[in-house]
Order: C-alpha cells, then sequence, then structure tokens
C-alpha cells in the first residue's frame, strides 16, 4: 500500500507550456539568449528560478499580443538593464566588456617576452671578477694542470 501512495505525493506539477507549439518555441529561442538575472551565469530558458519562470511567462503574453522579438527584448532592456542580454551590443560602454579580454591577452603575452628576453640576457652575462678572483682563479688552473702532469 505504502509502495503505491509514496510515488504519487513526490510528483509535481508539470511546467508550464504555452498552448500554442509555435510560441513556445519561439519563446525558447529568444530566452536562450537572454541571461537569467538570478543565475547568472544560465539562459533564461535553462534556468528553473522562479523568477526566471516569471519572465518566461512575460515573453510568452507578450509573444501572444503580437510583439516582435526586438520589441520584447527592448522591453526586457528598459526594464533589467543591458545585463539581461548575453551578447550586448558593441558601443562605447561596453569596449572593455568585448575588447578587454583580447587587450589583457595581448598585454600579457607583451610583458612575457620582456620578461623572458631580460632574464636571458642576466643568464648570458658572466659575471665581472675582480682582480683578487681572477688571481685566484689563475693559481687554481696553473695548480690544477701542475698535478695533472
Amino acid at each position: 500500500m505504502l509502495m503505491l501512495v509514496l510515488p504519487s505525493s513526490w510528483a509535481r506539477e508539470a511546467a508550464p507550456v504555452a498552448e500554442d507549439p509555435e510560441i513556445e518555441r519561439r519563446m525558447i529561442e529568444l530566452s536562450e539568449d537572454l541571461r537569467c538575472l538570478v543565475c547568472q551565469n544560465e539562459s533564461l530558458a535553462g534556468s528553473r528560478a522562479d523568477f526566471a519562470n516569471d519572465l518566461r511567462r512575460e515573453i510568452r503574453e507578450q509573444m501572444k499580443d503580437n510583439k516582435s522579438d526586438k520589441e520584447i527584448v527592448d522591453f526586457l532592456v528598459a526594464r533589467y538593464g543591458e545585463f539581461v542580454l548575453y551578447r550586448p551590443p558593441v558601443k562605447p560602454t561596453t569596449m572593455l566588456l568585448w575588447f578587454g579580454p583580447f587587450i589583457f591577452l595581448a598585454a600579457g603575452a607583451v610583458f612575457l617576452i620582456f620578461y623572458l628576453k631580460r632574464r636571458r640576457r642576466r643568464q648570458i652575462e658572466e659575471p665581472a671578477l675582480s682582480e683578487k678572483q681572477r688571481q685566484q682563479a689563475e693559481a687554481l688552473l696553473k695548480e690544477g694542470k701542475g698535478n695533472n702532469a
């Protein structure tokens, strides 16, 4: 009896799906390019947060009102800012976002090249010997030749 009752108590309500499969397909396609504001590293389509469910519901309603994808995205950007976009437009305020990684990579490569060249130069340079050290070295060399002969 318990085996029949327990599985039904674990069941959950199914996720809401639009009546129109075309609207559902369009909503999923659009929400793949939008960021979940709660999860931040997930798309709106993949997020299971309650807020993401609310946004998907809002998108469905706007699609039923025959709004274009651009109008829906503009509405979300106006309401939540450009952070909601996975690919924000290239403009002066987002230049660092788009080109910053390449700038840092190039700067790191230049730094590494200069560092390695300077390090190699230090390793190649012969240390300067004082006159006393030179005389000691010559005496050791003469002593070594005398023992081998």
